[in-house]
């Protein structure tokens, strides 16, 4: 019985094959029909109703792969301009770095150009030989207030001579040497200078406290001075010019003892670049120097 089925169902295999295989020949007849005659009607536009779905589906293809190819496209195009945007904002900006540092040059420049116009205009008002200095360094300690001029004995300076500027007195050269100089500013607290008050001519000493503030010893106590009266060089210590603008009255102290008049420099003394030094000797020095002789 067995045998029976084993022959029967060897048999149907190749019958359901031969079937299917029939079936996909009919299909592919009937496909072909379709398509010739698709290819012989033609639609209300006149073409021929294959071409026209050969066309529309090779359209859309072109379609699609077009806008892929598109998007790609703009992809790139936003990328190389995100670069070309990047490098064009990385040269800006060492531009502006660079207009920003000749900015700050040039006002540095402007800036020192009006303290030379101001130096040589008092140069011009002088009757004095004098010579202009640069500034090339500062004290290191508190206790002596000096700076160290570009200027020495090579030309032509020596000691006591004075130091000016065009705000007011600065100080006096205490160490020359060949091609440099030190200065004692005035707020030196071992500075002084012979000192009046302009309005009243009543004289003292201008001292140095070695701070940003001078007081003015050695004065009458019945001396007429008042806050804002302006202090000027007296020239008695033979260093300074007369006349050369020291301070204005801060403060009269009259609480303790004797009356301390409490003034403050005229000159900026933590901003100072250039100055002038006098070289004509002042009476007083010049007399000292030939009796040394």
């Amino acid at each position: 019985m067995s045998s029976v089925s084993s022959v029967v169902g060897g048999l149907g295999v190749p019958r359901l094959d031969t079937r299917s295989r029939a079936g996909y020949l009919l299909l592919a007849a009937i496909v072909g029909h379709v398509l010739l005659i698709s290819a012989q009607v033609n639609a209300k536009t006149g073409v021929p109703i294959l071409e026209a779905v050969t066309f529309g589906v090779f359209a859309e293809l072109q379609r699609g792969t077009s806008a892929v190819a598109g998007g790609i496209r703009h992809i790139w195009t936003d990328y190389v301009g995100l670069r070309q945007v990047r490098a064009e904002n990385d040269s800006l900006r060492r531009q502006l770095a660079d207009a920003q540092i000749q900015i700050q040059e040039q006002r540095a420049l402007a800036g020192r150009s009006r303290a030379l116009e101001q130096l040589l205009e008092l140069r011009d008002r002088l009757d004095l030989k004098t010579t202009a200095a640069e500034i090339i360094g500062a004290g290191t300690t508190p206790d002596f207030r000096t700076v160290t001029i570009d200027k020495g004995l090579m030309q032509g300076l020596g000691p006591d001579m004075a130091v000016i500027a065009p705000s007011g007195v600065v100080g006096r050269v205490v160490v020359p040497s060949a091609r440099a100089s030190k200065v004692q500013l005035l707020i030196d607290r071992n500075a002084a200078a012979g000192a009046l008050i302009e309005r009243s001519r009543a004289q003292g000493v201008v001292v140095g406290s070695g701070d940003t503030r001078l007081r003015m010893d050695y004065m009458s106590s019945v001396a007429d001075v008042i806050v804002g009266d302006v202090v000027v060089t007296s020239g008695i210590d033979g260093i300074f010019p007369k006349g050369f603008v020291i301070v204005r009255v801060e403060r009269i102290d009259k609480s303790v003892g004797p009356r301390q008049i409490l003034i403050t420099p005229a000159v900026d003394f933590s901003s100072l670049e250039e100055v002038l030094v006098v070289l004509t000797p002042m009476p007083a020095r010049e007399a000292t120097l030939e009796s040394r002789q």
